[in-house]
């Protein structure tokens, strides 16, 4: 599954991407935010990330620049445990691409391929330490939950307090980037 935004494609991970992935997302201060990457990032993890089967109603896509093809992150939604129906949206963006709006605008790409394959409720959550990501979800029209939970972070190696966040994907709702 292919999706063109305003400046950015969304697309599959393929095989020749490990070397972008790997030098994308092998900094600390990126992997600190997610819970399920390992620190230290090492290759192999690309790699393996890379050779996960692709489940098409819980898609996983690089991000990059419709421009120039360069690698800005990675995106996707998963499905919640115990909660049918409901999907987890987890992004990561490059430290070079901090700040440049490329988290909401593949989020809200990301929101409308969710609405598209019939999923209704989404949620994320970001750790307190890391507001710019809690900034992103508040723009993409994601409410609090008024839930702070530890959460375990494979690259912090404890646990941490998560914000949880979540949407109601019905009849256009949610969604409220503003545009680039």
């Amino acid at each position: 599954m292919f999706y063109r935004s305003h400046r950015l494609l969304l697309r599959p991970i393929w095989p020749e991407d490990t070397q972008a992935l790997f030098a994308g997302i092998a900094d600390e201060g990126v992997v600190r935010n997610l819970a399920r990457a390992p620190w230290p990032y090492e290759e192999r993890h690309a790699r393996d990330l890379v050779a996960r089967p692709v489940d098409p109603f819980h898609p996983r896509f690089l991000i990059t620049r419709a421009r120039d093809a360069a690698v800005v992150g990675g995106v996707g939604i998963d499905a919640v445990a115990g909660a049918p129906g409901v999907v987890e949206m987890g992004y990561w963006i490059a430290r070079p691409h901090w700040r440049q709006g490329y988290a909401t605008e593949a989020g809200a790409a990301v929101l409308a391929i969710a609405r598209t394959l019939g999923h209704r409720e989404v949620r994320a959550g970001h750790f307190l330490d890391n507001p710019a990501s809690g900034r992103v979800l508040r723009k993409l029209g994601f409410e609090p939950t008024g839930r702070v939970e530890e959460r375990f972070s494979c690259g912090r190696g404890e646990s941490a307090p998560t914000l949880e966040y979540a949407i109601t994907l019905a009849d256009g709702a949610g969604v409220h980037q503003r545009a680039a």
